[in-house]
C-alpha cells in the first residue's frame, strides 16, 4: 500500500485565486449584433448583478471577430467555473480564456 504525502496530494493545495476577487474572463466570437448580450445573459445565470459596463470590447482587424473581456466578481472557484461552463458551451462562442 502506498502512503500520500499531504504535501503531495493536489487537493490540499492552496488555492491559486484568492476569492472574492474581480476575475477577466475573454470570450471570442464571430461579430453579431446579439454576441455581447447573449454573453451578458449567461453571467447572469451566476452573477445577476453583471452588465454590459463591466465589458471592454474589441474587433478583429477584419471585424469578423469580436473579443469581449468581462469582469466578473466571484466569490469561489465554484461560481467561476459556472460562468467557464455555461460560456464555453456556447454556440456562438468560439473559445474563452
Amino acid at each position: 500500500m502506498v502512503k500520500i504525502e499531504p504535501s503531495l496530494n493536489p487537493s490540499n493545495k492552496p488555492p491559486l485565486i484568492d476569492f472574492p476577487c474581480d476575475f477577466p474572463i475573454k470570450v471570442m466570437g464571430e461579430t453579431q449584433s446579439a454576441f455581447t448580450k447573449t454573453i451578458v445573459g449567461l453571467i447572469q445565470m451566476i452573477l445577476p448583478q453583471f452588465n454590459e459596463t463591466k465589458i471592454e470590447t474589441r474587433l478583429s482587424s477584419t471585424g469578423k471577430y469580436i473579443s469581449l473581456t468581462c469582469i466578473v466578481h466571484v466569490v469561489s472557484q465554484q461560481q467561476l467555473d459556472e460562468i467557464y461552463r455555461l460560456i464555453s458551451g456556447h454556440p456562438l462562442v468560439k473559445f474563452s480564456l
